[in-house]
């Protein structure tokens, strides 16, 4: 059987048009107003929800398919953040009597589907690149809130909490602001008495651990596994350790990885990156050196005689990388990129850079041209170039027109004719 309640709330039919809705809304917002009916505060706010709901056509849909318990879903179907939490919201989860039952939500609902998750907690770790590679335990102190074991999470001694008089136990305080004939504002916010608890206990009566908290601060330290191949920004979740408040389910407690740079080593995935730096003999003549590697093997590196390094040239390791998270048998590969550093101006004597060149692959020959038209010039490091050449030309110009058309100087300008 469809579910009425709420057209019944504002005496329309389920056919009733947008206008009759609006009417009879305002009709009986009016008649039960609290500030000329005070007695009528929750009668009110009933009209005012079936309003919200029935004037809005997706929400009138979703409540004509499936009833209460369809808008509390977010449309039977699973879908949206819940309208239940529209109402606990909006409303403070309090509907005093009349068709939506008591305290602690919608009669016709059958409640919220399980308890309500509280906020999950995010804590950085600084792990180094080593860490990645070989895995590490770290241990963190953790702080949060724990339930009271001495009074349970009450507060205090047993039936010693009453219900807040300032909010009538709904944790909100609600204010009613008449905009014009038939149209009111209703604005809310946290109880100023009962900090949003919709209860209050007698300072007497308080939990002397707690001091009527309902919970207690605690620490605890947790153990971090990061395992190895693990990446920068990795998140590793502890269900169920986040802070715990009564009536609701304790959040997660997330540990993001943050990777501190490496002095020698890059990451890119599974791959590893370095430079090194080559003599212009170790890149024609052949070379051996060791690189530290993060498990703390030294490899040693070699490259036979007559192998020609070339500038920029990168050379693979294969499987020297990174572990394979879940995988750590499996390894990306090392690649390491070589700097050639070429010797100093005039490093030997004539002579001997004669017999250097006896040994190198020979000149590619050049025809130099004959004629007036060629001109020696000398080639310089762009350094020495820096403050002459252009500039000058360009000093010169300031120069002529500091006298002409300096400060205070006379401009001259082309005369058209």
């Amino acid at each position: 059987m469809a579910d009425t309640t709420l057209y019944e709330v504002l005496g329309v039919s389920k056919t009733a048009s947008d206008g009759e809705i609006k009417k009879s809304y305002y009709k009986l917002a009016k008649e039960f107003h609290p500030d000329k009916n005070p007695a009528a505060e929750d009668k009110f706010k009933e009209i005012s929800f079936a309003y919200e709901v029935l004037s809005n056509p997706e929400k009138r849909e979703t409540y004509d398919r499936f009833g209460m318990q369809g808008l509390k879903e977010g449309g039977g179907g699973g879908g949206g953040a819940g309208f239940s939490d529209m109402f606990g919201d909006l409303f403070g989860g309090m509907f005093g009597g009349g068709p939506f039952g008591g305290m602690g939500g919608m009669g016709g609902m059958g409640g919220r589907r399980g308890k309500r998750k509280g906020e999950d907690t995010l804590h950085p770790l600084r792990v180094t690149l080593e860490d990645l590679y070989n895995g590490k335990t770290s241990k963190l102190q953790l702080s949060k809130t724990v339930i009271c074991t001495k009074c349970n999470g009450s507060g205090g001694k047993e039936g010693a909490t009453h219900r807040c008089r300032t909010c009538n136990g709904r944790g909100v305080k609600v204010t009613l602001r008449q905009l014009g004939p038939g149209m009111v504002q209703q604005m809310q916010s946290v109880c100023p008495e009962c900090h949003g608890e919709g209860e209050m206990i007698n300072e007497k009566d308080k939990c002397k651990d707690c001091k009527g908290k309902k919970v207690i601060n605690q620490t605890k330290i947790l153990e971090v596994n990061v395992d190895k191949g693990m990446k920068n920004n990795q998140k590793i979740t502890f269900r169920w350790e986040g802070d715990q408040l009564p009536e609701m389910e304790p959040g997660d407690v997330i540990i993001m990885l943050k990777q501190q740079d490496h002095d020698l080593y890059t990451r890119d995935g599974e791959n590893l990156y370095c430079t090194h730096n080559l003599s212009l003999t170790e890149a024609l003549c052949g070379f051996q050196f060791t690189l530290k590697h993060l498990d703390g093997r030294d490899l040693l590196i070699k490259s036979p005689p007559g192998d020609v390094i070339h500038p920029g040239a990168v050379k693979c390791i294969k499987g020297e990388g990174m572990p394979l998270y879940k995988s750590p048998f499996d390894k990306g590969d090392l690649l390491v990129k070589f700097d050639i550093t070429f010797p100093p101006q005039n490093f030997a004597p004539e002579h001997k850079l004669e017999k250097l060149e006896k040994l190198l692959p020979p000149r590619p020959k050049v025809e130099i041209p004959t004629g007036d038209d060629v001109e020696e010039v000398n080639l310089v490091d762009l350094d020495d170039t820096r403050g002459s050449g252009r500039r000058g030309g360009n000093e010169a110009y300031e120069d002529d027109s500091d006298e002409e058309g300096g400060p205070g100087g006379p401009r001259v300008q082309c005369a058209h004719q």
